[in-house]
């Protein structure tokens, strides 16, 4: 490892602030977020030096409020994304031959502003941006950005420092971890800040320079985001922001020779089509392209007949509903057995009648609005169709508003068909089915867990009795990357629960740790001999008289 004044600061989770009533911290934040309401933004893009700006501009607007301007951003085209190969191909040379401490530095001040000064505006940017409550944005704009920077800090110098342990006498064996020869491209999600983060900066911190094309709706908070990497001295180039299209952006990006690596948070059928247009490609490109992605998910609750009822409903209300189900994590089918089913009903409703509905800024509401209009008839459409369906029944929820913002009720389906579409389909809003399942028939429900969905992203078990936890430990082996015993299947936190799934729900290549960091590197082993040999022959061949 390496030593003295290379060692880095211990990373720690950075404490979530609970802006309770009466708290320094919710009257700061409420300032912040009417400063940013009292101003109409101008965003630009950021390539190399410049701030790019374009005469197609498009508004911004909370999506609980979206008769309010929060701003207007300038949109690209093809010709910026070339702009932006170029930037990050002509800031290549110095970023990576800066020694790595100082590229820790930057990141590592990166979090500190945001533990900081700018935590304030981070969070209000995504309550307004995005429409997280207070205590959502705080997890994630705040918390777990910070924790990704200063977490992968840490597994950078260990990357770094896991060298040959034996070498020949006479010998010197040493690996040395290169960056990829091009450039990244990171597409980012609009749900979650944090990621919209983490997907530029990881492969930066390794020594890349990198295409940054986050969602349209994330752009209020990816302009903080800029800002602050900015702040924290990250040379021009290294991370381009661009505003494009993505079918104009990948056309430019996947067609490009130097193109090394993409970096993707989103939908599984956008992810399928990249990777087939990468493979096409793929005589194009000078190596082969690293694809890194974590997509889609239909995240399950299985409870065993021992669960605590109370305990379960809880884990649902929190699990289907937090954010309106807008987290690849959410729980959103679940299999209850008949024992329990009546009491985890009557709590869940009672959760359900208490949960508040309306704009961030009110920090008494638990249920904020889903992200756009498209969203918004996405979700309702599945809960029309269920209204219409046989033996399907709305238990709870099923309203909804777009007059003022996209405003859906928690809804909660209970389908007697296992394979109902809403038991299989990602529909990412807050929609939870449920299955009652006979309590003696647990094994069956398992494999039902196991065999209705494609994908394999997070699902939790519910269980006093320990052998029934082994048993879904083991049956449900591939069902899910992140696999939670006795607690929602949402909330991995960086350093301790790495997270990605695999089947539908991508590479698995686990954001938060440092298997995520070996994507965006490529060893070369060095072998230096100190007394080269000046025959050829060796000892064998020598004469036996």
């Amino acid at each position: 490892m390496l030593k003295g004044f290379f060692e880095v600061p211990t990373p720690y989770n950075e404490p979530v602030r609970e802006y309770a009533p009466g708290s320094p911290e919710k009257e700061s934040l409420q300032h912040a977020i009417a400063d940013a309401r009292s101003k109409v933004l101008d965003i630009p893009m950021h390539i190399g030096s410049e701030e790019v700006r374009t005469e197609k501009k498009l508004p911004l607007h909370p999506p609980h409020d979206h008769q309010h301007l929060l701003g207007h951003f300038h949109e690209g085209d093809a010709s910026h994304v070339e702009q932006a190969i170029q930037a990050a191909l002509g800031a290549k040379h110095a970023w990576e031959n800066m020694q790595w401490e100082q590229r820790a530095a930057i990141f590592l001040k990166a979090a500190d502003l945001l533990a900081g000064p700018y935590r304030d505006k981070i969070n209000a940017a995504t309550m307004l941006g995005q429409s997280k409550n207070a205590f959502q944005a705080e997890i994630d704009s705040a918390c777990e950005l910070i924790d990704f920077l200063r977490f992968n800090v840490k597994y950078m110098t260990e990357i770094y420092g896991q060298q040959p342990p034996e070498n020949s006498p006479g010998v010197w064996n040493r690996v040395e971890q290169r960056p990829l020869e091009g450039f990244v491209f990171a597409i980012t999600p609009f749900n979650f800040t944090a990621i919209a983060g983490n997907l530029p900066t990881a492969p930066a911190m390794m020594g890349n320079t990198v295409l940054w094309k986050p969602a349209y709706t994330q752009i209020y908070s990816a302009n903080v985001l800029m800002e602050v990497f900015k702040a924290a001295g990250l040379p021009d180039g290294v991370i381009n922001l661009i505003f494009v299209d993505g079918p104009a952006a990948g056309e430019v990006v996947f067609s490009h020779p130097d193109f090394a690596g993409i970096h993707f948070t989103g939908s599984t059928g956008v992810f399928q089509t990249i990777w087939k247009i990468i493979g096409e490609n793929i005589s194009t490109y000078k190596t082969y392209p690293r694809i890194v992605g974590e997509t889609g998910g239909k995240d399950f609750v299985i409870a065993h007949k021992s669960a605590d009822p109370k305990e379960l409903a809880t884990a649902l209300s929190r699990g289907a509903f937090e954010y309106q189900g807008q987290k690849c994590s959410a729980a959103s089918r679940a299999y209850i057995p008949t024992n329990l089913w009546e009491h985890v009903k009557t709590f869940l409703l009672e959760d359900l009648k208490s949960m508040k509905m309306g704009g961030t800024e009110d920090f008494g509401n638990f249920i904020n609005a889903v992200i756009d209009e498209k969203a918004f008839d996405k979700i309702t459409g599945y809960i029309e169709e269920a209204k219409k369906a046989d033996n399907v029944e709305i238990l709870a929820g099923g309203t909804y508003d777009k007059s003022k913002g996209y405003f859906i009720a928690p809804t909660v389906i209970l389908v007697k068909d296992p394979m109902y579409k809403t038991m299989q389909e990602e529909i990412f809003g807050p929609v939870l089915t449920v299955y009652v399942y006979h309590a003696e028939h647990y094994e069956e429900a398992l494999e039902l867990v196991d065999q209705t969905s494609p994908y394999a992203l997070t699902g939790a078990v519910f269980s006093r009795d320990r052998y029934a936890i082994e048993l879904a430990t083991q049956k449900l082996r591939h069902a899910a990357g992140n696999f939670y015993i006795n607690d929602k299947p949402t909330g991995a936190v960086v350093g301790q629960q790495p997270f990605g799934g695999s089947r539908a729900s991508g590479t698995n290549d686990k954001a938060g740790s440092m298997i995520n960091l070996l994507r965006w590197v490529s060893p070369r082993t060095i072998k230096e001999t100190f007394t080269p040999p000046s025959d050829y022959r060796y000892p064998f061949l020598g004469d036996e008289k």
